[in-house]
């Protein structure tokens, strides 16, 4: 369809705009990537859903659903806007402890996993945290799941196909991921969020190793650094739209492993670690291009085995091994560079914990 609408002009394209202020009306919704500037309006005329720009990030735009519907068009982001998680650790645990994101503060203990371990790796739906795999008197192969929304003990809803600890923890919106392991694997694991049930094996890391960090964007997993017979700097992508090995697409800016990850909607961090010794970076590489991570900031203290948290605006680093276990939650930001802040202490000093967030 061409041509005059009322006072909107089609130009084709299948998109109505209005000549004179109104709305741009289209039949499917905007996206993130529909640049527009702030208070510019949009009706799906398929839905009858109406939308408003309420952020112009070039890109990374937001429209609010300010209609009858629900559903707001906001770039993706693995953080989370309520709570950080650690799940498990030494000696071994099975304690699962949250702390605030929107306040500074301690953790508080929550809940139990089903087995006592260290080095499961953690990921986050919508709705629950999982740490699978792990170590206690042996490798693990279980996938522990507990709820969000309310405090409590997780529940054992499944394995991954290999067993093995000090696994890192990728997700999709749909999916988690478990890759590496202890001793030394290659194994990258996929499990449903909708069901419960077992991990199928997708694909291959480049390098078979364990003690890596993991991040997600909105489209790939990757692991970063860790341990294949010695500390790696190694950055690994995969695909969440298919199943595959990884590639190799960059390198840490110092090759080292038990690094804590973190995400933003835009970059994959890496946190603390050991180079040879207990290590401070925080290195930083973009998701929107493949390239290798640069130093952009520390953490209050130099540490390894510490695990990450993400909220849509900072990243967490809790936990970890000084030469003695940590108890301390650092955060730092994720839109400006720079050095971490201590802004709490878990329940009690561990390394080798689970992150998750909500």
């Amino acid at each position: 369809m061409s041509g005059i609408v009322g006072d909107n002009v089609d130009d084709g394209s299948g998109v109505i705009k209005a000549s004179v202020g109104g709305a741009t009306i289209s039949a499917s919704d905007p996206a993130t990537d529909t640049n527009a500037t702030l208070g510019t309006q949009w009706a799906n005329s398929t839905s009858g859903e109406y939308f408003v720009c309420t952020d112009a990030t070039t890109d990374e735009n937001v429209w609010t659903n300010v209609g009858e519907g629900t559903g707001d068009i906001e770039p993706y982001s693995i953080g989370g806007t309520q709570y950080g998680y650690t799940s498990g650790g030494t000696n071994p645990s099975n304690v699962i402890e949250k702390f605030s994101f929107t306040s500074d503060g301690d953790a508080s203990d929550v809940g139990d996993l089903t087995v006592a371990r260290w080095g499961p790796a953690g990921q986050s739906s919508s709705t629950h945290g999982y740490s699978s795999g792990g170590y206690a008197s042996g490798t693990n192969n279980e996938i522990d799941k507990f709820s969000f929304t309310s405090d409590g003990d997780a529940t054992d809803v499944g394995d991954i196909t290999v067993s093995r600890a000090y696994v890192t923890g990728q997700v999709s919106t749909t999916h988690g991921y478990t890759a590496g392991g202890y001793t030394s694997s290659n194994v990258i694991d996929k499990f449903s969020f909708s069901s419960d049930g077992d991990a199928s094996d997708v694909g291959d890391i480049t390098v078979a190793r364990y003690e890596a960090a993991g991040q997600s964007s909105a489209t790939h997993g990757y692991a970063s650094g860790g341990n294949d017979g010695s500390a790696s700097d190694v950055i690994d992508k995969h695909s969440f739209s298919s199943d595959g090995d990884a590639t190799d697409v960059g390198n840490l800016s110092v090759a080292r492993r038990v690094s804590g990850g973190q995400s933003s909607s835009t970059h994959g961090y890496a946190s603390g670690g050991n180079d040879g010794s207990a290590s401070d970076v925080i290195d930083k590489h973009s998701f929107s291009s493949d390239g290798d991570a640069s130093d952009v900031g520390d953490i209050t203290v130099a540490r390894e085995s510490n695990v990450g948290q993400s909220s849509t605006t900072y990243g967490y680093t809790s936990g970890g091994w000084t030469g003695s276990y940590s108890n301390v939650i650092d955060k730092f930001s994720f839109s400006s560079d720079g050095d971490a802040s201590d802004v709490g202490d878990l329940t009690a000093g561990r390394y080798g914990e689970a992150g998750q967030q909500y």
